[in-house]
């Protein structure tokens, strides 16, 4: 919602009109739901008598999807509009039998209230394909001037419930990844990820918990982040655009080696909560699980997400059979404690098992010593053999692993 009230000045032969404004009752409110009261005054400063017909209000709202014809292509335009408010209010008219209403000069109000409807709205919302709008407008209808008028745009919010037992729902995915081609494979990377609840709000932080093991040959890097898919229909075509909005980066996982998140946070930024009861456009999110593999497609799961506008309350019911066959296949993460802060990577996870036996010679097992304390076998080997470790950069040594991280659009 604008955050100044909206006036506009007004000339004209029939009197002057020095201003023409428009007010909500409670400028700190930010938005509104269906269901609500919007009320305000029309503020109007004559500087002299004024003639009008009429001073009218009208509170509107739609929903727009259009893109213009593809150039080169002989694809045509396309839009659709879907209508959810249209309020038309009188708040000054002549007398009956008279065609005109005179104003004296000075400063006049005119109070208005208009109730929405009670059927759920669909929550503003600006893409590059399309908008839903609302917004109230004040009209000057005076003779022998054109129409003046001041316009508010009017914010409304969806009511998303994340409380509902839909949306308190864990959700749980798993997948393996074969790597390499042919008969020339290295071997699994296997991925499971879970999130404890589908809905989620603005703010929030999502725990994320995943295990990863890494059977291939390869060293690879896991990551996660939350998607924003706009999908935008009219006149029967589709066009769809999806955003990174958030992400999180994990330590690299050597060959061998297994990696589990253990409730890694990922914070939700300010953005647009989902909008899933429109026709013509669609907001959806999602939080995807991946990992990026050298020389390989990367592994993805993705986990459905809605972003709600009423708050997590800790007291929701979940279905007890749903909760109860999750925690058996995921009892590896209900038992253990939240994750550390990340540390850089360990010699070993940067330095494969064939370079480290290339620089290594074999040793023989040390005779065992009895009344001496018992100590790991590598405690024997000379500290000048081993290969100094990697310096530490903040550039990445694998450039060509780099993910594009960029606003992608796509036609379906």
């Amino acid at each position: 919602m604008g955050g100044e009230a909206g006036s506009a000045a007004v000339m004209g032969s029939e009197g002057r009109v020095k201003s023409l404004g428009l007010v909500f009752e409670d400028e700190r409110k930010s938005c509104y739901s269906s269901g609500e009261t919007v009320a305000g005054h029309v503020l109007l400063e004559a500087a002299e008598p004024v003639t009008l017909r009429a001073l009218r209000l009208e509170a509107h709202g739609r929903a727009t999807a259009a893109w213009g014809p593809i150039a080169g292509t002989a694809a045509p335009a396309a839009s659709s509009e879907v209508e959810y408010l249209n309020v038309r209010l009188s708040l000054r008219e002549p007398p009956a039998g008279e065609g005109i209403l005179l104003l004296q000069p000075g400063k006049h109000e005119f109070p208005f209230s208009f109730q929405l409807p009670s059927e759920p709205l669909v929550t503003s919302f600006t893409g590059k394909y399309g908008s839903i709008q609302y917004c109230v407008r004040a009209i000057l209808e005076r003779p022998k001037v054109p129409d003046q008028s001041v316009k508010r745009e009017l914010q409304v919010i969806s009511r998303i419930d994340v409380n509902t037992p839909a949306l308190l729902t864990p959700v749980l995915k798993t997948q393996e990844k074969m790597v390499g081609c042919w008969f020339f494979t290295s071997g699994p990377v296997s991925l499971s990820a879970k999130i404890e609840r589908k809905g989620y709000c603005n703010g929030e932080a999502i725990p994320i918990y995943a295990e990863i093991e890494n059977c291939s040959s390869r060293l690879i890097v896991p990551k996660a982040a939350i998607f924003q898919t706009q999908t935008y229909l009219a006149s029967g075509k589709t066009k769809t655009v999806r955003h990174m909005v958030a992400n999180v980066r994990g330590n690299h996982i050597a060959s061998g080696s297994t990696d589990t998140w253990n409730g890694k946070t990922l914070k939700i930024p300010p953005v647009t909560p989902s909008i899933l009861d429109c026709c013509i456009i669609r907001v959806d999110y999602s939080l995807a699980v991946y990992i990026l593999i050298p020389g390989a497609k990367k592994l993805m799961l993705e986990l459905p997400l809605v972003i709600g506008t009423i708050p997590y309350n800790g007291f929701g019911s979940r279905n007890s059979s749903t909760a109860s066959q999750f925690i058996m296949d995921m009892s590896w993460l209900t038992l253990t404690l939240p994750e550390q802060p990340e540390a850089p990577p360990n010699y070993a996870d940067v330095v494969s098992e064939e370079e480290f036996s290339r620089h290594v010679p074999p040793y023989p097992q040390p005779p065992n010593r009895e009344g001496e304390s018992c100590c790991p076998m590598f405690a024997c080997i000379q500290e000048f053999r081993f290969q100094p470790p990697p310096l530490y950069s903040e550039v990445d040594p694998h450039p060509g692993d780099i993910e594009e991280t960029q606003p992608v659009s796509f036609i379906l």
